[in-house]
């Protein structure tokens, strides 16, 4: 049988977000895969149906000849908010599915280590296959 802390009334929390000096950090585990896939594929459907009517806002403005930029710029945010989300997304899928295997670091043909994206080489300057 396991005891659970009361929740401690709002006016006693601490003000402070920051953990106390002596204690580490606590590391939580990634959400399974499948979690992530459903959360990404159902953010890309409300990108695509902003977008979309973003588009329509944008036309029906232009029809009217009647430009409201704060309009825009609102719906502008939450999309570019929504794609954030789905780079953390996309993030957190990559780590999973990378967990516990190793993957040897790409080189050049003088030995360096090539990073992700990279076109050249940091150490001889030979440009990069894309194989």
């Amino acid at each position: 049988m396991r005891l659970r802390r009361a929740p401690q009334p709002a006016e006693e929390a601490p003000q402070s977000s920051a953990p106390p000096p002596g204690r580490a950090a606590v590391r939580r585990a990634l959400p399974p895969p499948g979690q992530l896939r459903r959360e990404r594929r159902s953010l890309l459907q409300l990108r695509e149906r902003r977008l979309r009517d973003l588009g329509g806002l944008m036309v029906e403005m232009y029809r009217r000849d009647q430009f409201r930029q704060d309009l825009i710029v609102d719906r502008c945010t939450e999309l570019a908010t929504l794609e954030e989300r789905l780079v953390e997304l996309e993030t957190l899928l990559a780590a999973s599915a990378s967990r516990g295997r190793i993957r040897e670091a790409a080189r050049c043909e003088c030995g360096a280590p090539l990073f992700w994206g990279a076109k050249f080489c940091n150490q001889c300057g030979r440009a990069v296959s894309a194989t």
